[in-house]
């Protein structure tokens, strides 16, 4: 895995109703590698996304390390969907990934590349499921899948657990891991699930408005945050 850093964050502040959602906030993600956010309620776990989405704004320093053209894929903790929208889980994805129409029907070739996209991610056999007909968990799977095709260089999850059975939260951390370890991704994802930090984080950052803790997740965990995770219920939330 590489050291050299794809995000550096320095000094993020952001401000709201005259009070810091975020205070200096110093935050380095590596090339390759896992970074979980982990904090209680209120501490400015998705505002830290926001900020690096360019959706708030800011004082400090951000500074993406790649080439031109370099892409951000994101997955929001909640999606609002029109469940009255004729759209298939097929034609959702092909939006961004075919030149044509999608009332024009879906290509050969890209159909047989959704198929084995959603296969990854666990939601096999929903391409040509109404999108408003999901659940939950199944919408999450295909927000997934849309956020990590092409791989992009920076990865960002916000709570993608949410709405998935332990098999699928499993099969969430194995593509995450993947795609990191492949290389090509580097991902910051918030979670309070102290499993799937023990599971699949190279680095761990405790974020109450301020950075308190960041290292490795043994390091960071040995301080007192396995418990605060497993009995806070506002643990996790933004």
């Amino acid at each position: 895995m590489s050291a050299l850093p794809v995000v550096e964050i320095a000094g993020l502040t952001v401000t709201r109703d005259g009070r810091p959602a975020l205070a200096d906030v110093d935050l380095t993600v590596t090339a390759g590698s896992v970074h979980l956010v982990v904090g209680p309620n209120g501490a400015g776990k998705s505002t830290l996304l926001a900020a690096l989405l360019g959706l708030v704004e800011f004082t400090g320093r951000i500074r993406f390390q790649w080439r031109a053209g370099g892409r951000i894929g994101y997955v929001p903790q909640a999606f609002a969907v029109d469940r009255t929208l004729p759209v298939t889980v097929g034609e959702f994805l092909a939006l961004t990934r075919q030149w044509r129409p999608v009332s024009l029907g879906i290509g050969r070739a890209l159909r047989a590349r959704l198929d084995t996209l959603l296969e990854r991610v666990g939601a096999g056999g929903l391409l040509e499921r109404p999108l408003g007909a999901l659940s939950g968990g199944e919408l999450q799977k295909v927000l997934v899948a849309n956020a990590i095709d092409p791989p992009p260089e920076l990865l960002l999850l916000d709570e993608p657990a949410s709405g998935l059975d332990e098999m699928a939260v499993r099969r969430l951390g194995d593509v995450v891991t993947a795609l990191a370890h492949e290389g090509r991704t580097s991902v910051l994802m918030v979670s309070h699930d102290v499993g799937q930090v023990r599971r699949i984080a190279d680095r761990v950052t405790l974020l109450e408005t301020r950075v308190r803790r960041t290292g490795a997740p043994g390091v960071v965990l040995a301080g007192g945050l396995a418990g605060a995770l497993a009995t806070d219920p506002g643990w996790g939330s933004r």
